[in-house]
């Protein structure tokens, strides 16, 4: 009995596992479903139940957890539990059970989606998470963004933190092809995004007119971010195709904002609704691989006229080569079509560089002459465009020269030297004849 009763607690175990691993991110099905939400408070789950119910109604099983709940993990037994993380917990200072900084950094490098929300309550601890992925935070502990230009009108006089911002970024992978009318409320902290790092995108901007400093207090000094440099809210891409979302901002994630209308200060018109709900649900399809992702398959090269992909090629042989490029469009894979799609015959440097012609059926495919340089080559495709996933294909290859026996038996080039050689026999010939006959 004791034998049985092992056996039936250890597929208790695994088959709920077993079954965690069936839904998880795959290649085919490169949409996130399973989602671990941390939260500082449960009742984020109703204050903000507009943004996760869009969630919910798009297939995504949300895990909601205390963020210092010390049963909570991101793996187990060498398997991640969930395909994405939500952090609605700016002002945990240290979470629970296995995760840390470090834990979280480990997820996104293993190619796990994250986002992260931060409020004027940013503890230290989101403020690393935050450094870590590219981004800093105003480091004023009290300093929220400030506009006394393009704030939101409301019924009390405010300070004028209550910003309505529609600088978006231009991209409609990104945000989707609908446009985002209604400016988005935003009450938070701004964020500073160096140039230098491409990595990292300010998908809503603050105005020019727009600061970062403490309401509170009196400001001495200029403040430390100004202007369009303020992000409020970016994302990044990693190298490996993980996403990040980073907000300053809570409270626009809440049904109040979501439900919130709005009129720009200045500005004649006023929508009965705020872009919240449209902004942030298009770019979380963004975030979560349902746009904007791509896959490449099926690479093939070969000598024209022939189908079986050769072990090397010769120098100055004509080759093919085509591979099959498709985009996720959250439900099913569909042709991806563009015309910027380039390869490299690339050793050291490429020597061959072409632009692939595209059946608009998702099949890219290009021939070109092997160059008369004997060698390891590589082919090579590095496509990487604003909102779409990078792709990176590189396939070895050994070029040869001619082998002895595959020369031409007469060189066209080599025509002077052969006109050269028989004169001189001729020549010599002639010489002979002479100086043996002549008296």
């Amino acid at each position: 009995m004791s034998l049985v009763f092992r056996i039936l607690v250890l597929l208790g175990i695994a088959i709920p596992f077993l079954a965690i691993l069936c839904h998880s991110f795959s290649l085919e099905n490169p949409t996130d479903r399973r989602v671990l939400v941390l939260v500082d408070d449960l009742a984020i789950k109703s204050s903000h139940s507009l943004y996760f119910k869009s969630l919910e109604n798009r297939g995504f099983q949300l895990d909601f957890k205390l963020a210092g709940d010390p049963k909570i993990a991101l793996h187990r037994y060498g398997q991640y539990l969930y395909d994405a993380l939500i952090l609605f917990s700016p002002s945990i200072e240290r979470f629970g059970g296995s995760i840390n900084t470090a834990a979280i950094m480990d997820f996104v490098d293993a190619g796990h989606d994250l986002i992260l929300v931060a409020d004027e309550s940013a503890s230290d601890l989101i403020r690393e998470v935050a450094t870590e992925c590219g981004v800093d935070f105003d480091e004023d502990p009290g300093a929220v963004v400030i506009d006394h230009i393009n704030y939101a009108v409301s019924t009390t006089d405010g300070d004028h933190s209550l910003i309505a911002a529609d600088d978006f970024i231009k991209s409609s992978i990104i945000l989707g092809s609908n446009t985002v009318e209604a400016p988005v409320l935003f009450q938070g902290i701004g964020q500073m995004v160096y140039p230098s790092n491409d990595l990292v995108l300010k998908v809503l901007s603050a105005s020019p007119s727009a600061y970062s400093a403490n309401p509170k207090s009196k400001l001495s000094n200029p403040p430390a971010i100004y202007g369009s440099a303020i992000s409020l809210v970016s994302v990044v891409q990693a190298r490996n195709n993980a996403r990040i979302l980073i907000s300053g901002s809570l409270k626009m994630f809440s049904n109040q904002f979501f439900r919130y209308g709005v009129e720009k200060a200045g500005s004649p018109t006023k929508h009965d609704k705020s872009g919240n709900e449209q902004f942030l649900t298009e770019i979380s399809k963004w975030v979560f691989h349902e746009r904007g992702h791509l896959k490449a398959v099926n690479v093939r090269h070969h000598r024209v006229g022939e189908v079986d992909e050769p072990s090397m090629y010769r120098i100055n042989d004509d080759l093919e080569y085509s591979v099959e490029i498709f985009e996720w469009t959250g439900a099913n894979w569909e042709p991806y079509v563009a015309d910027d799609v380039q390869v490299q015959f690339y050793m050291m440097s490429p020597y061959v560089l072409k632009n692939l012609s595209t059946d608009l059926k998702g099949v890219y495919h290009t021939s070109f002459k092997v160059p008369d340089v004997y060698g390891v080559f590589q082919f090579k495709i590095e496509y990487q465009r604003l909102g779409y996933s990078s792709l990176s294909l590189s396939k070895q290859i050994p070029v040869r020269p001619f082998r002895h026996n595959e020369y031409e038996r007469f060189i066209t080039a080599a025509f002077p030297y052969y006109g050269a050689s028989f004169s001189m026999m001729a020549g010599f010939l002639l010489f002979t004849i002479f100086y043996l006959y002549n008296k």
